[in-house]
């Protein structure tokens, strides 16, 4: 098998992922950077927010992903009811996350955010940052339908081979998300000055934007995608199909939330630090979310790929795959620690804040950069295993280990040390290279491969 295929057919489905992600990404650093002009306690409840808000959205992503197995394979063997039915489960289980996410953020608001406000800072005021921090969030849950229901249509388009539509809907929304934020955040134009608040509404609006073109779209488009043909007509999935992807898909949403809980319980040990730790993680993040699009495109792209060949039953091509391409995952990020380097002095000095924090964000972003190889390759891993429905196998692999390893280790070194906040955001992330050595043995005893969709042709 040629690599340089395995390559090309990566990255025809990477790029587009890369190109939306990384726009959208790049519209979170403009915000991130026109809310920081309102001032440290308007950035830093906004990044609280997003913190919270990134809970749900992983939520989402795992309660998809047990479907999107199926979907995958079954777009690899021809199944395309198969596909409807993998679908439509992704709208029911988005629809539970969906109201289960609002109660849970308008009952707890305060509660939640008021994790990240334990520490001291004497140039950041917590009350002022609670107060924006609430502003925004109850804003922001308008738009969860709008996000749920984007993610619905874009994984399954490209769980069959379509990333152009995800993307194009995607460069439209961020454009929106630009131009109203400008127009709110600043009151320009006539609009109302609305500050954090109008960087919400501008949200909102995109994300509504966004998931009307990608379903007119594709609905108009029916004939490239035969699935979407009488994909509403009922919602009803067989029992048989239903069964079985809610035992796939169980863990891997569990997976998803704990995981992403599990940033945020970390998030939380650092901020016992101080207030200007949380503000240079959260400078950090963004200017690092910018580029980590590429090892994150790439692994939703392992995913896909090895599902359809494990659907095709060609299990030693899957096997084959999976170390080409987590190797070139592995290679790329080494690109991406040197660009991250390079700019970790002059990045935070955009931001409208103290030197302290400035000085916190240079080397959080220095220390992440150095991971990113760590990360792109365990992405890599994740997704592999994944794809073959083996998916206790990674809630262990993944949430398992956060809360038990990662989690503990960080609570300790915060509370039980005097060790610098820096050394132990340092040897935190170094924990991840245990992972890499567990996964690479998984994949080479080939325990994740199996066929999940021959199991229905068989019944």
């Amino acid at each position: 098998m040629d690599n340089r295929s395995v390559f090309r057919r990566a990255l025809v489905l990477a790029v587009p992922i890369m190109i939306q992600n990384g726009i959208t990404n790049a519209v979170g650093l403009v915000d991130h950077i026109m809310v920081g002009s309102l001032g440290t306690e308007a950035m830093t409840a906004v990044s609280i927010v997003g913190q919270l808000l990134f809970v749900y959205t992983l939520a989402i992503f795992g309660g998809i992903s047990g479907p999107g197995i199926y979907a995958a394979q079954f777009h690899g063997s021809g199944n395309t009811e198969g596909v409807r039915a993998a679908t439509r489960m992704k709208a029911l289980i988005c629809f539970f996350c969906t109201i289960t996410g609002i109660v849970v953020f308008l009952s707890c608001d305060k509660l939640l955010v008021g994790l990240y406000l334990n520490g001291e800072s004497a140039d950041i005021d917590p009350v002022l940052t609670m107060k924006h921090a609430e502003n925004y969030m109850h804003i922001m849950l308008l738009g969860l339908p709008a996000l749920a229901a984007t993610q619905i249509y874009a994984s399954s388009l490209r769980e069959t081979g379509d990333s152009i539509k995800p993307m194009a809907a995607g460069v439209v929304s961020v454009c929106t998300d630009i131009v109203f934020n400008y127009l709110l955040i600043y009151g320009n134009f006539g609009f109302p000055k609305l500050g954090v608040e109008g960087a919400a509404i501008a949200t909102v609006i995109s994300r509504y934007l966004e998931i009307l073109v990608l379903a007119v779209w594709s609905h108009l488009r029916k004939e490239s995608h035969p699935f979407i043909k009488g994909l509403w007509k009922t919602i009803r999935i067989p029992r048989d199909i239903t069964k079985k992807m809610l035992i796939k898909s169980v863990p891997i949403f569990i997976n998803e939330f704990l995981w992403a809980a599990g940033l945020v319980a970390l998030t939380q040990c650092y901020s016992i630090r101080g207030l200007a730790v949380v503000a240079g993680i959260n400078i950090s993040n963004v200017l690092c979310n910018l580029l980590n699009v590429v090892f994150v495109a790439l692994g939703h792209s392992v995913g896909i790929l090895i599902g359809q060949s494990l659907g095709a039953g060609e299990f030693e091509r899957a096997k084959k795959e999976s170390f080409t391409l987590t190797c070139f995952s592995a290679v790329l990020c080494i690109g991406l620690t040197v660009i991250l380097i390079s700019v970790s002095g002059v990045f935070p000095n955009v931001y409208d804040t103290t030197d302290e924090v400035r000085s916190f964000a240079s080397r959080f972003i220095v220390i992440s950069a150095l991971f990113f190889p760590v990360q792109g390759t365990l992405n890599s891993l994740y997704f592999t295993i994944r794809s073959g429905g083996k998916t206790l196998i990674t809630f262990i692999f993944d949430s398992v280990f956060t809360w038990t390893v990662t989690v503990p280790f960080a609570f300790i070194l915060c509370f039980f040390t005097e060790l610098p906040i820096i050394s132990i955001f340092a040897l935190v992330q170094s924990v991840d290279i245990i992972k890499i050595i567990i996964g690479s043995v998984m994949i080479k005893k080939g325990i994740w491969i199996s066929n999940i969709a021959e199991e229905f042709s068989k019944n």
